[in-house]
């Protein structure tokens, strides 16, 4: 597969959060309340792809409203959580849009998203993936969960589709 030429076609990114969009560690607070980060440049990339016209659906087993909150600010419409049929998920949204398969990213990182993975014209992974991912994935980001891995697929897209501009403003991330 020519991974370069099929990034071009990408128009939705399918996103897990936990291990990708965050390091996949939790802080336990004392009451009970589990904390994560972010990266803010994949927070920017995610506004820029969403302002340029690009669709991204999260696709999580993890079920936390801050998370969603820091999802909903930055533009992000389809958000599901607490998910545990990924594959099932994905199906019915997508039968429910236009995109072809080949026109979606997913990018995961632990065992619940090789079956959506293998779905999707481009699977990709960070470079901390668990080996069943990685021996799916089409693309492997030299960066780990929740360090901009997804900053690095989105820029890839935009950049070979004249999306990716450096002037561009985007809101607070």
């Amino acid at each position: 597969m020519n991974v370069l030429a099929q990034l071009k076609n990408i128009q939705l990114f399918v996103l897990d959060v936990d291990g990708v969009l965050t390091d996949g560690f939790l802080m336990l607070m004392d009451n009970g309340e589990m904390a994560r980060k972010m990266n803010v440049k994949d927070g920017y990339a995610m506004q820029l792809a969403i302002k340029k016209g690009y669709e991204i659906v999260i696709i999580s087993g993890g079920n936390s409203q801050a998370v969603k909150t820091r999802l909903q600010r930055l533009g992000i419409q389809q958000i599901h959580l607490g998910i545990t049929d990924k594959k099932t998920l994905l199906a019915e949204y997508v039968a429910s849009t236009t995109y072809t398969w080949d026109q979606i990213l997913y990018m995961g990182d632990d065992v619940p998203d090789v079956a959506p993975m293998q779905m999707v014209g481009v699977a990709c992974a960070p470079n901390d993936a668990v080996p069943e991912v990685i021996a799916v994935a089409h693309y492997i980001s030299p960066l780990s969960g929740g360090n901009g891995c997804v900053r690095d697929v989105i820029e890839k897209v935009l950049k070979l589709n004249n999306d990716w501009e450096v002037t561009e403003s985007v809101a607070s991330i």
